[in-house]
């Protein structure tokens, strides 16, 4: 029943993840939510997310930014890394994945997602049918609404990790 909640990998980081592995194994395009994923919330893009960033593309991945929030906080991002975004993507519909692998050119098979948060993040890739990875948030300072939902992840990853 919770299976449609589960990531298919959870980390600490996503700058832990081996995007190097991956690209070798066929994956071409990631997705990637910004807030308490690549920074804490409301944070310009630091020095560790460019880097990233220019990694991805030196690889040869398509990227492409995915947030809930207004065009000013994900521009505000963007201007820094400079790739594909979507603004009030109204995650988890499945049409923001679609929306995001369209502007990169690339399928579920060789796209990945990377985010923060079950409900949102997770729920709506694994309805786009897109790999998933969740990370840990990179700060504990959130919105009430996020704080909340945070209580009921943590039964879905308990039973996340009793199944690994």
């Amino acid at each position: 029943m919770l299976e449609k909640f589960y990531p298919n990998e959870y980390l600490d980081s996503a700058y832990e993840i081996e995007y190097d592995r991956l690209y070798e194994e066929g994956y071409r395009g990631i997705i990637f939510d910004v807030d308490n994923t690549l920074v804490p919330h409301g944070a310009p893009a630091d020095q560790r997310a460019k880097e990233l960033f220019t990694h991805l593309k030196e690889l040869g991945y398509q990227c492409c930014l995915l947030s809930n929030n207004k065009e000013p906080r994900v521009k505000m991002f963007n201007d820094q890394v400079q790739v594909q975004y979507i603004f009030k993507a109204g995650k988890p519909k499945a049409s923001g994945y679609r929306r995001a692998m369209e502007l990169m050119g690339t399928n579920q098979d060789n796209t990945l997602f990377v985010g923060d948060q079950i409900f949102t993040d997770v729920y709506g890739a694994n309805c786009a049918g897109i790999r998933t990875v969740l990370t840990k948030p990179i700060h504990p300072k959130e919105e009430i609404q996020i704080v909340l939902k945070r209580y009921l992840e943590r039964i879905v990853l308990f039973f996340y990790q009793r199944r690994k």
